[in-house]
């Protein structure tokens, strides 16, 4: 059984189409801003401790990869809320109209 989105972000976020496209865009950004160069400070931040042992620990290495990390869920959150309006959007362009009765 799929997992439903909250009902206050149905009701706030998707039942408004722009508000929807404004969210999108906000997530996109944050997606964007957190995962450039992700990567590549990961495998310093990794090689930095593993170099430098506790010292490299002593000196917030440790520290840093947490934030590193959570950064990383941050991303992923925000490409899921990206991919939710995304969803949203693309289905009320692609539907077809309802009949009126």
């Amino acid at each position: 059984m799929a997992a439903r989105l909250p009902a206050w972000f149905q009701r706030s976020v998707l039942a408004r189409r722009w508000v929807t496209f404004i969210v999108m865009g906000l997530a996109f950004f944050v997606f964007g801003a957190s995962s450039v160069n992700l990567f590549f400070l990961l495998k310093a931040n990794t090689q930095f401790l593993a170099e430098h042992g506790w010292m490299a620990v002593l000196d917030g290495g440790l520290r840093q990869l947490v934030e590193l990390l959570a950064t990383g869920y941050l991303s992923v959150a925000a490409y899921v809320v990206f991919k939710a309006c995304e969803h949203a959007l693309v289905h009320h362009l692609c539907d077809a109209p309802k009949p009126h009765s």
